[in-house]
């Protein structure tokens, strides 16, 4: 059984070529990744990329490794799907991080992803506020959702300011201290 949200959403759609009368009901959830969706997950993920890009290139391989760590190792964090009547058409990856100055789990939202003809649909501030209440997604409760924006994506920043996020006082600086191969 698939670990998934405790409340799900369903939605009525117009299918294809249907007439006003005919609605047909989608079931949505995020629920965590299953090996069966990596090949999914892969795609978002360098679809991502393409429309946002990022300084260093993300290989196909750098994903496969990504999620099988995160389901060797849990404590790190895990993958979630956005899963629209059996559709994958979103996914995150969730990275735990503790925090002395916060007292507690802060969960990074390393990446955010829901494929384009499903945006705009409140896929992703669900999942947001699934993540900032207790929740089947994430074992126990975070203090805080912290997560990066490039400057360029205006639209995905303005999304996560109306969400309640705020920028932070201090920058984030990195040192790479070994290259992937």
């Amino acid at each position: 059984m698939p670990i998934s949200l405790a409340r799900h959403r369903f939605s009525k759609v117009r299918g294809p070529g249907a007439s006003n009368s005919l609605i047909t009901t989608k079931l949505m959830m995020w629920r965590i990744a299953k090996h069966s969706d990596d090949q999914d997950i892969s795609k978002m993920c360098l679809a991502l990329y393409a429309e946002d890009p990022s300084p260093m290139a993300v290989s196909a391989q750098n994903i496969r490794d990504t999620l099988s760590i995160l389901r060797a190792e849990p404590v790190r964090g895990r993958a979630v799907v956005l899963d629209v009547s059996e559709a994958i058409s979103g996914y995150a990856i969730l990275i735990s991080l503790w925090s002395n100055e916060l007292g507690g789990e802060v969960i990074v939202i390393d990446e955010l992803y829901v494929r384009p003809n499903y945006r705009k649909q409140g896929h992703a501030r669900e999942l947001l506020e699934s993540l900032a209440r207790n929740n089947r997604l994430w074992p126990g409760r975070g203090v805080a959702l912290d997560l990066e924006v490039t400057p360029q994506n205006e639209r995905a920043a303005a999304f996560y300011l109306r969400v309640g996020f705020t920028a932070t006082k201090n920058a984030r600086m990195r040192l790479m201290v070994q290259r992937r191969p």
